[in-house]
């Protein structure tokens, strides 16, 4: 049983990661704090309806609400009987402490990517309307220009509202600030291991075990 938290920029890859993680320990649970939100939000728990009333004012949700989101799911048994990848959190150095308190981690895997190269995988990514299927402008066309391979819809080239430079930059300049101090929180423990992720999808399965140590 493994307990790993992705970290990385925007564009990092980490879904991708988590997917070939997940080739090596199926039963592994991928948590991802999007995904906690939207089932708290769907479900109204007592937590959604916090954060629902932040979120209704146009305000972030506080770290104390996320936190105890995040307790919520670590605690559920097939966490505990299958570990977990947590995906998304934290996201700050106080977020941190609260997850030392709730569970002990045996990796944080430090995605790197050169800036350049995350411009490109978000400023470029584009997804099919009817399937879902992700593409990418500069690094994953259609195999036929303009349709879809999963499910041949018509496809066009549209960027997401908030996938534009200067909000790219603002991200990618709030993540670093955030992230320097949770990766030396983690690392004067020695539980940080950095792998080169811009091309994840080149590893062996024998890549994948060497890097989560199993």
């Amino acid at each position: 049983m493994k307990k790993l938290i992705l970290f990385g920029p925007p564009g990092a890859g980490k879904g991708t990661f988590s997917g070939q993680i997940k080739l090596v320990l199926p039963d592994i649970i991928h948590i991802s704090t999007g995904d906690i939100f939207r089932e708290n939000l769907k479900n109204e728990t007592p937590l959604g309806i916090k954060a629902r009333s932040y979120m209704d004012k146009g305000e972030l949700v506080p770290d104390d609400v996320t936190i105890e989101m995040v307790r919520d799911r670590l605690n559920r048994e097939d966490v505990i009987k299958n570990g977990y990848i947590l995906d998304g959190f934290p996201r700050t150095i106080s977020q941190a402490k609260a997850l030392t308190s709730i569970t002990d981690i045996d990796l944080l895997l430090l995605l790197e990517v050169p800036r350049e190269l995350i411009i490109k995988r978000i400023l470029g990514r584009y997804s099919c309307s009817s399937c879902g299927k992700l593409y990418n402008k500069f690094t994953l066309l259609p195999k036929v220009e303009g349709v879809c391979d999963t499910c041949g819809s018509e496809i066009k080239f549209q960027q997401r509202s908030d996938d534009n430079e200067e909000a790219l930059k603002n991200r990618l300049d709030a993540y670093e600030e955030n992230a320097e101090p949770i990766i030396k929180y983690y690392d004067e423990t020695g539980k940080v291991k950095k792998v080169n992720a811009e091309n994840t999808l080149k590893f062996t399965e024998k890549d994948i075990k060497k890097i989560i140590e199993i």
